[in-house]
């Protein structure tokens, strides 16, 4: 029985652990039968504190920041429906704002009336009446979302300015990104996939009324001339996620390559007491410390190395990874290793040219921009595909 160790990344405490770890082994284990799965929850005893309550930590500046221009590029509508999610994830009713700012000045309705936007505001609330259920795969929140969605001052003067079947799939949208918003915010060290956030898009927009249809339809031509600031609000509202500058994230890291062979011999302990072939599945600050224990000395029992989203080949590029300095080649001991990264995922490395003939890197798309695309990796089946073809 091929034992699977699992080893989070930074920032990752209970109750998340207990949530992250359950999901990548359902899905390890919907593919191959008879694994054992090893939770290595380092976190908990390992993990950075702050002993005075967080006081050395700035308040989060005010302000807005100026625009970095994205450009666009041929390789495109991906980029660009990602660009527009980022926006989106700053603001939720982006998308709001900007279809009311396209209508008609707005003038009094004539007595007896009905507001445009009536007629959605009945079917937010029978949304929210059902609960969080149509949008679980997001997280929860979405009867919330709903119930601020029909009350928003934008929504009128959108219903005005569009017809049903438009603003339908925008409330829908911006349902969505208010949810994984949250989750973001909440540091949440499960963010779904793009797949799944775009079906359960279509599944909010035919409950508001929509014909059924793709989700990406007139989302790019709305947001795509205002994601270039967005996104540069984004780096500023999302610095937590974006640079791992905020505890406990940061702090996990300074903590790690400071005094990390407590972390390290822990993790050998655990590993010496499994029976063979082990492997080592790993996210983000989880790679580099499985890689630095691997280095170290010998251990038999693994036959297989799993980073995703990891930093271990930049750190020993750049002369930081604790057991190995550049350019002194991987010791024969270390097992294969395979290093799974999104393009999209600014905190994933490649490890190939560094260890040619040690490492094999494979590129999986959760279509989420980034910081999301961080923490998707164990929403997307691919990933696990690619784990378990190579399992021993």
């Amino acid at each position: 029985m091929t034992a699977v160790v699992f080893i989070h990344g930074t920032g990752v405490r209970e109750p998340g652990f207990s949530k992250l770890a359950g999901r990548v082994a359902a899905g390890l284990t919907a593919l191959r039968d008879g694994l054992r799965i090893v939770p290595y929850y380092w976190g908990g005893t390992h993990g950075a504190t702050l002993a005075a309550g967080g006081a050395s930590l700035p308040a989060q500046a005010g302000g807005t920041a100026r625009g970095i221009g994205l450009a666009e590029t041929p390789a495109a509508v991906d980029d660009d429906t990602a660009a527009a999610w980022a926006a989106l994830y700053t603001d939720p009713y982006a998308e709001l704002a900007l279809a009311a700012a396209g209508g008609d000045l707005v003038v009094e309705r004539p007595p007896g009336s009905v507001p445009p936007e009536q007629e959605l505001q009945a079917r937010l609330a029978a949304l929210a009446a059902r609960g969080d259920a149509l949008a679980a795969e997001l997280g929860p929140g979405l009867a919330r979302a709903a119930t601020g969605l029909a009350a928003h001052p934008l929504l009128g003067p959108a219903a005005g300015a569009l017809g049903p079947d438009d603003l339908a799939p925008i409330a829908a949208r911006s349902l969505a990104a208010r949810v994984i918003a949250d989750a973001l915010d909440a540091d949440t060290p499960l963010v779904p996939v793009g797949d799944t956030r775009d079906a359960v898009v279509d599944r909010l927009a035919e409950a508001l009324g929509a014909p059924p249809r793709g989700t990406e339809r007139g989302l790019r031509s709305l947001l795509l001339r205002a994601a270039g600031s967005a996104a540069s609000h984004a780096v500023v509202r999302r610095r937590r996620a974006l640079t791992e500058a905020a505890h406990p994230a940061a702090a996990d890291i300074l903590r790690y390559l400071s005094r990390g062979e407590a972390v390290r011999a822990d993790l050998r302990t655990l590993v010496a007491g499994l029976e063979p072939p082990v492997a080592l599945v790993c996210h983000s600050l989880g790679g580099i410390i499985a890689l630095d224990t691997l280095i170290a000395a010998p251990l038999p029992q693994v036959r297989l190395l799993v980073t995703a989203g990891s930093q271990g080949p930049f750190l020993y590029e750049s002369g930081a990874l604790p057991t190995l300095d550049h350019p002194v080649p991987l010791p024969p001991h270390v097992p294969d290793w395979l290093n799974l990264y999104d393009p999209r995922d600014l905190l994933s490395y490649l490890g190939a040219a560094l260890f040619p003939g040690r490492v094999t890197d494979i590129a999986v798309d959760s279509r989420q921009p980034f910081p999301a695309a961080h923490s998707a990796y164990w929403t997307n089946p691919a990933v696990y595909r690619h784990i378990v073809d190579r399992l021993p």
